[in-house]
């Protein structure tokens, strides 16, 4: 069938449009009439050159939209999915109830093995992420979809599928705040906004939001950072983090994924206090910390996608978005194809969303 795509080049290039035709879903697949999809810092670092996805493709990572035609069970033609990251269902990961951690996980994020053709014959990497929804239809193995219904815009709610689950997911999951914890987050961006979101309700009775745009500080405060540290000007950022604290931290949330501020974040946590790394940076930035420091107690976790499922965490987001304690629509900006790639890269909205169907 055809469809339209928004084609990415290679790095510096914007998305451009292009009609294209993909196949019919196979068994076990959904065709997908896509909505919206988020725009990810993972998108434009695709685009840059630096996951290792071939190019020219198709990106996007946050599709959400309508079931047209259905190759497996549990779906039907009509039914609202969010489209989380593919799995592969049957390593022991995915068994133990850790699809994010699932073995084949590398090849189904970056294989680029399903092919998109452009109207003139010419190929196109596709399956991003499972996906490529940077375009009005896409083909997904029924594991990615989440069945939904809501009462939020079809076209936001794809920014569940990653970042903002990534960000909620990590508090939830992964660090489990106790009563009367204390909780730091660096980086106010869509995946730390969502770890501040998070954390507010849990028992956590102290949420440090770190940031240097002090429009984004002003934001965490008002989504439940009880305290907020602009980092301009400040020599010793874990120091100041840890007086905001009252002392060293029981939890980090990383979301920068830059190495100065990843040091920063394990430096903040004391004896027995977790750093959980979820930020994604470049595949050359390293990790490194003190022996002895962190012999004491202290754990550096890593935190793929908010880990957990999206089949439980997706519909538990939006209820409590629909309640008015999971704002993340709040967050969200639409963009025109030509500028999403600019946009993810520079931060200038906190979340763009794409709607193909608008630039058609």
């Amino acid at each position: 069938m055809k469809i339209t795509v928004a084609v990415t080049d290679g790095p510096a290039q914007p998305l451009r449009l292009a009609e294209a035709t993909i196949g019919e879903p196979q068994p076990g697949e959904l065709l997908v009439r896509l909505a919206g999809t988020g725009v990810c810092h993972t998108d434009a670092m695709a685009a840059a050159g630096k996951m290792p996805f071939p190019l020219p493709g198709v990106l996007g990572h946050e599709g959400a939209g309508v079931v047209e035609s259905v190759s497996a069970q549990g779906f039907a033609p009509g039914d609202t999915v969010v489209l989380g990251w593919p799995w592969c269902g049957q390593c022991r990961n995915c068994y133990a109830g850790q699809p994010r951690y699932c073995v084949n996980l590398p090849s189904l994020l970056f294989g680029g093995k399903r092919t998109i053709h452009l109207t003139d014959g010419t190929p196109l990497h596709g399956g991003f992420f499972g996906q490529s929804s940077f375009a009005t239809h896409a083909i997904v193995d029924a594991r990615t979809a989440v069945k939904v219904n809501t009462s939020l815009p079809l076209e936001a709610i794809g920014t569940l599928g990653c970042g903002f689950s990534a960000g909620a997911g990590a508090v939830l999951n992964n660090a489990k705040p106790a009563p009367g914890s204390s909780l730091v987050v660096y980086g106010a961006g869509a995946v730390g906004l969502a770890a501040v979101m998070a954390a507010r309700l849990t028992p956590a009775t102290t949420i440090v939001a770190v940031d240097r745009n002090p429009q984004r500080l002003a934001l965490a405060a008002k989504l439940g950072a009880t305290q907020t540290i602009d980092v301009n000007g400040i020599r010793n950022v874990p120091r100041a983090v840890r007086e905001a604290c009252g002392g060293p931290a029981d939890i980090v949330i990383e979301c920068t994924g830059q190495e100065k501020v990843i040091r920063q974040a394990i430096e903040t946590i004391g004896m027995l206090g977790v750093c959980c790394l979820v930020g994604t940076g470049d595949p050359t930035t390293e990790l490194r910390a003190h022996q002895q420091s962190t012999q004491w107690g202290r754990s550096i976790r890593g935190c793929m996608g908010g880990e957990g499922q999206s089949h439980t965490l997706v519909p538990a987001l939006l209820t409590l978005a629909e309640q008015g304690r999971f704002p993340f629509t709040e967050l969200i900006g639409y963009i025109p194809p030509a500028e999403a790639l600019t946009a993810a890269a520079a931060g200038e909205i906190i979340k763009p969303v794409l709607q193909m169907e608008t630039y058609i």
